[in-house]
């Protein structure tokens, strides 16, 4: 997996590398792909799912594994760290045996997280929607339509 950098060509366009490893090219100033990084991140598969659960207050880590059942170790610990690296998550180790870590949203991660909640609360209401037609497209697809 690459990680997420921004390099300037040659014809001075940005490259912007992303976690899938898809380069997009952006005409113009370096500038324009700095949001790109940034929504990549937030639109990835875990992202959203960590901040929101963090929206209710500090989790550990095996509490946040417990509540998104579907993520690996693997994948979990690589969004955390992520998002703390952005500066959307805080880590906190508490001196005891065994370590006691604690992941908080920070003031950048609680002000997305308020912006994330009219997105999860679409979601929710549309997801039986959004199954029933997804349903009946692949339905459509076995009939031959």
């Amino acid at each position: 997996m690459m990680s997420d950098t921004t390099h300037l060509t040659k014809d001075g366009k940005s490259v912007f590398l992303t976690n899938t490893d898809v380069s997009h090219q952006v005409p113009g100033h370096q500038e324009r792909c700095n949001i790109r990084d940034v929504l990549d991140r937030i639109g990835d598969r875990w992202s959203v799912l960590v901040i929101t659960m963090l929206g209710d207050g500090p989790l550990r880590y095996s509490e946040l594994r417990r509540r998104i059942d579907t993520v690996s170790q693997r994948m979990l610990t690589l969004t955390l760290r992520n998002l703390e690296r952005d500066g959307l998550v805080a880590r906190t180790v508490t001196p005891q045996t065994p370590p006691r870590v604690d992941y908080a949203l920070t003031e950048a991660g609680s002000t997305l997280c308020e912006r994330l909640s009219p997105l999860i609360d679409w979601a929710e209401e549309n997801h039986p929607h959004i199954v029933a037609s997804r349903e009946r497209y692949d339905n459509s697809l076995k009939d031959g339509g």
